[in-house]
């Protein structure tokens, strides 16, 4: 069973959080809540979290720096700035240092927030899955290249005009090279499930 993605939002307006977590139950994805920076920290050093959504104006540590150190430590969750303050130097700040996926003003339709979260999900979904395939392009670009040093011209591929491979009468034993090949991919597929 998948485990639900979390959003995690960042205000220290408790009638706010309240208001969000009512109206975005039946959202496909868990919601957290925390009053300030450090609580929001500290959890994030607890849960898996997918994205940040927070409030510029809390006491202590400003929405916009919170967002930055988040950049900083957990680079993969996508950041939100939800703010009552529609200031631009704010959001420029918040677009420059945090790096932010959208910026949104209160009061917020939670209509519009959630698909924005839903989005943004879907976006985070995408990005893991480019470094997932980048991962296996990779490797399979090394066994490859593993490959054509053990059998020199082996990755070297004649074709006929309609583009069927042109098999030549070298004496390569394909059964032997099918179970290296398996065996490289197999072994990958193992690191990759631990």
């Amino acid at each position: 069973m998948t485990q639900k993605p979390k959003v995690l939002f960042v205000d220290d307006e408790t009638y706010f959080t309240d208001s969000l977590k009512r109206t975005l139950r039946k959202e496909p994805f868990d919601v957290l809540i925390a009053n300030s920076a450090d609580e929001a920290l500290a959890a994030l050093t607890a849960e898996s979290v997918d994205v940040v959504v927070a409030d510029e104006k809390m006491p202590g540590m400003a929405g916009s720096e919170f967002i930055s150190t988040v950049l900083k430590k957990y680079p993969d969750i996508i950041r939100i700035m939800l703010t009552g303050h529609g200031d631009l130097s704010v959001a420029i700040k918040a677009i420059n240092e945090g790096r932010i996926y959208r910026f949104l003003t209160k009061p917020c339709n939670k209509v519009d927030l959630g698909n924005t979260i839903r989005q943004a999900l879907e976006h985070k979904q995408l990005l893991d899955r480019s470094k997932q395939l980048l991962r296996v392009a990779k490797h399979q670009s090394r066994v490859l290249e593993d490959l054509e040093r053990k059998n020199p011209g082996i990755t070297h591929v004649s074709r006929d005009s309609n583009g069927a491979v042109i098999i030549g009468d070298d004496n390569i034993d394909f059964e032997s090279l099918k179970r290296q090949i398996d065996e490289e991919v197999n072994n990958y597929l193992d690191r990759m499930s631990r």
